[in-house]
């Protein structure tokens, strides 16, 4: 029971600490609301004592200015917490009330009632805004020094009173601007946290897809070649039963590295493994490469660029040939795959018009975001062309390729 009861206690504890740290993750920046800017009405207690000690004349209008200053700066300061209604006409024609208030009130009366200059800029620092702000504040101090000259009886000197005045607007202004950018910023690092959770998402999609896609490829036209070479020739079918284990084996080490972020590339090696499955298929494969060696985030890239063709290659062509072409310069590679099939059927489904489907999409993006450009369609003298471009030595991003690619490869 005793144990029981413990437990319960560590348990609602422990919801209240989860609870606090919600509302401090969740708290909003920078002032807490309008309500910090009320107890300031109490400079206008003066005034109020004004009235019920007889010192004032004609009290019931004084009472009723009171009033209306009361009201409307508090309609004013509310209005000025919230962006939509402090740039809505509304709000400036409430300043003016406010302003005219104020000058009737201090300008008949005189004594405390000038504190209620000091009140009107902070309500107009709550709603004005750069140049308005300051031309609004200058007036309202060069006024109420003026008043204060003319009554000669103000609280404070005149050229305090103006000095107040123009100071309390100032750094209510800025509090608040400075609260609103803060929360601008937050808002923003939300948005760039949640961007590149979904850069990140898209990233590891297109591996799996690249991945999962050309292995499952190889794998069926070897479960196929063992099929059929099952029955008269058993030692080369359990050859290839030997070649479907070690590509699922190699399949699941690229995934679990595809997961942590850390896969690595190499041309050198998915034209190796392109020889195998087109041979494996009945595809007669030629590689021809020139050219100085290339940037490791180069080679990684033109190898995803090889994968997927080898994948579209086995999948949809019916090609007896397949040649890669790897051609660089100083400046730039390029890479040529061509088959002697038919190519992509009809009913084959398209992301990307003109550039094939889901794979060929995403290797179109990732090029582009390197500098460089994708091209696939039917060849000019038959079969299926895919010809990627990049510039030399301008990697493409780690996020891109998915990992740091290896040195780069011997030429084939």
């Amino acid at each position: 029971m005793s144990r029981s009861g413990s437990q319960a206690r560590e348990e609602r504890r422990s919801r209240r600490a989860e609870r606090r740290l919600w509302r401090k993750e969740h708290r909003r920046p920078g002032p807490p609301g309008p309500y910090v800017l009320l107890p300031w009405l109490l400079m206008g207690l003066g005034s109020f004592s004004n009235l019920f000690q007889g010192d004032t004349p004609s009290p019931w209008i004084g009472g009723a200015g009171l009033l209306a200053f009361n009201s409307l700066y508090i309609s004013v300061v509310f209005r000025g917490f919230n962006k939509k209604k402090r740039e809505s006409p509304v709000s400036y024609v409430l300043i003016g009330a406010l302003a005219a208030v104020t000058l009737a009130l201090a300008g008949g009366y005189g004594g405390s009632w000038l504190l209620f200059f000091p009140l009107l800029s902070l309500a107009c620092g709550t709603i004005l805004r750069s140049r308005w702000l300051a031309v609004g504040l200058l007036a309202l101090a060069v006024t109420a020094c003026l008043v204060a000259i003319w009554h000669k009886d103000s609280a404070s000197t005149p050229w305090t009173l103006a000095y107040g005045t123009f100071i309390s607007g100032a750094v209510t202004s800025a509090l608040l601007t400075l609260s609103e950018t803060v929360m601008e910023l937050r808002s923003t690092r939300q948005e760039l946290a949640r961007s590149a959770v979904e850069r990140e998402r898209l990233r590891f999609s297109r591996d799996l897809h690249d991945l999962l896609g050309h292995t499952m490829s190889v794998i069926v036209v070897k479960a196929e070649a063992a099929r059929r070479l099952a029955p008269r020739d058993l030692d080369n079918a359990l050859q290839q039963v030997a070649d479907i284990e070690s590509v699922g084996r190699q399949a699941l080490t690229e995934i679990r590295e595809a997961v942590t972020g850390y896969r690595e590339g190499s041309l050198a090696t998915e034209l190796d493994r392109a020889r195998s499955a087109l041979t494996s298929a009945g595809i007669e494969p030629t590689v021809r490469r020139s050219g100085p060696p290339l940037a490791p985030q180069t080679e990684a890239l033109l190898g995803w660029v090889t994968r997927e063709a080898v994948t579209n290659v086995l999948r949809h062509s019916t090609a007896t040939a397949c040649a890669f072409v790897i051609a660089s310069t100083p400046d730039r590679v390029r890479l040529t795959v061509t088959d002697d099939g038919r190519g992509p059927s009809a009913d084959t489904p398209s992301s990307t018009p003109g550039i094939g489907g889901t794979g060929l999409k995403g290797l179109t993006e990732r090029l582009a975001a390197a500098g460089g450009s994708l091209e696939a369609g039917p060849g000019p003298g038959g079969g299926f062309v895919v010809t990627a471009e990049l510039p030399v030595g301008e990697p493409g991003g780690e996020d891109e390729v998915g990992g740091t690619a290896t040195a780069p490869a011997p030429g084939a």
